[in-house]
């Protein structure tokens, strides 16, 4: 069996598979994030990271058969890039700096495009540097908390932590280093050294690996304290969004995914790197292959404080927004709570909702939301299109897939089919497949394709006026947003 375990922003998933990739056992963690000023978003990794593994390994490991199955490798992933500053024993000094929800770093932003040129980052590291990028948040914890500088050995994220947690290797993937914007050179697929100098001089940076690479093995002690087995092998793990796409076999040139999940993310394949300033340029999961990447601050993030404000569960709401028409009669919502990432890269941008009267009530708000983010995919669907070429083959993943209501809303406003596969709990599963995959067995036929959910024209039409608009009014309320966004964080 292949063991599978995922830290995400709300919750920690895990699972067993066997060589077939058929599941033997899930188990989950729910768990929060830390707000402690505005733009900060944190983990605790002790709390959270580590404290999740240990209690969702050992609900595995007590769901497996007993007819003397053994756990042949294990794999972990992420969510990513972060910023972890640890001692030289992997020790925590601080809680874990968020990817690009976190937004602190705007002032180091501008520095580093200032001091290296934004055209001369664009074109060595494949992405522009935003809040999504590992560099500004090291100039900033340089800046701001030199004391914790002073005893950092190394800088870790989710899945490093644990591959060091358990085996005592310093390493990370190719793939989340090349997001460790602009300390990575894409071209190379190596450090940029000179680089990462200037941003923070004398940081020992992490040894490169793929994530199919066995990296180490679980150590006498790390087995003590999860349960799992001394001397399994370990692989070098990768953000998570990489894994989930592994995991419904998006690996092909032009495929594509869309995760449905606090975050809306999408995932294309390519075989040549095509920097666009809109979007983020990585190595793939495999070696040799680059991918583009898209991701929305919030989309699951919106429908739970939506759920939260009106009352109700999903299933209700879900029900009263199916018997809304699209348009949500008359509503048009920015799904910008917590600014806005891909293609805007505007962590100022605020959530709106336009067109509200005393006749609308929570069934068009609910709806109204799900079209909001969809013109968002539709907008980075776009934009993914002008870097990589259109994906001929889209999977939509996660558990906003559930119900069937957001996915037919998406393919109706993108005008493009998305196929469902068999099994959606995420990266987890890529991440089996991916420890599978170190020891050579063929995973072709894991998590096969069971439907596929294709777009109604006329209502593709009809959402072709509600999308101008959605981006219309995006460029009309801008200087405003910005304004309020100053407000609250009391400028």
């Amino acid at each position: 069996m292949f063991l599978g375990i995922d830290i995400g922003t709300a919750s920690s998933k895990g699972v067993l598979v066997r060589a077939d990739g058929s599941v033997v056992a899930k188990a989950e963690r729910a768990h929060e994030v830390s707000t402690p000023q505005p733009g900060w978003v944190e983990h605790d990794a002790e709390t959270v990271w580590w404290a999740d593994f240990l209690a969702v390994t050992r609900e595995l490991l007590d769901k497996a058969p007993d007819e003397g199955e053994q756990v042949d490798a294990l794999a972990v992933s992420g969510i990513g890039p972060c910023l972890l500053p640890a001692d030289a024993s992997g020790q925590p000094l601080r809680p874990a700096i968020l990817y690009g929800v976190d937004t602190r770093a705007t002032v180091e932003i501008a520095e580093l495009n200032a001091e290296l040129g934004p055209h001369n980052i664009l074109a060595r590291s494949g992405s522009p540097l935003t809040s999504q990028a590992v560099g500004p948040k090291l100039r900033w914890l340089v800046r701001h908390e030199p004391q914790v500088v002073a005893k950092t050995r190394m800088f870790l994220m989710a899945s490093s932590f644990l591959v060091h947690r358990l085996t005592g290797r310093y390493v990370l993937d190719h793939q989340s280093a090349s997001q460790c914007v602009p300390l990575y050179d894409l071209r190379m697929r190596t450090w940029a050294a000179d680089w990462a100098y200037h941003v923070a001089p004398g940081l020992a940076l992490p040894e490169l690996a793929w994530p199919t690479e066995i990296v180490g093995r679980v150590t006498t002690e790390a087995a003590a304290a999860t349960g799992l087995p001394a001397g399994l092998p370990v692989t070098t793990g990768t953000i998570d969004a990489w894994a989930e796409a592994a995991s419904v076999g998006v690996r092909a040139p032009g495929d594509a995914m869309v995760m449905y999940g606090t975050t809306m993310f999408l995932v294309q394949v390519l075989t040549d790197l095509r920097p666009h300033p809109g979007l983020w340029g990585t190595c793939g999961t495999w070696p040799g292959s680059y991918t583009v990447a898209a991701g929305m601050a919030t989309s699951g993030a919106v429908t739970e404080w939506l759920r939260k404000l009106v009352g109700g569960d999903f299933s209700e709401l879900l029900t009263e927004a199916a018997e809304v028409p699209p348009g949500s009669r008359g509503l048009l919502l920015l799904p910008y709570f917590a600014g806005e990432r891909t293609p805007l890269f505007d962590p100022h941008a605020r959530g709106i909702v336009a067109g509200l009267t005393l006749a609308h009530g929570r069934a068009e708000l609910y709806r109204a939301v799900l079209e909001g983010i969809a013109y968002g995919v539709r907008h980075n669907l776009e934009t993914m299109a002008q870097a990589g070429g259109p994906a001929p083959r889209l999977v939509a993943v996660g558990g906003g897939t559930k119900g069937g209501l957001w996915t037919r809303i998406v393919s109706d406003v993108t005008g493009l089919p998305q196929h469902l596969p068999a099994d959606t709990i995420g990266a987890c599963l890529g991440n089996a497949l991916l420890a599978a995959e170190s020891g050579g067995l063929d995973t072709s036929g894991w998590n096969p394709i069971i439907a596929t959910v294709d777009p109604d024209r006329e209502r593709f039409a009809a959402y072709g006026q509600y999308y101008s608009h959605y981006r219309n009014l995006y460029e009309s309320t801008r200087d405003t947003a910005h304004f309020l966004a100053g407000q609250q964080r009391g400028r």
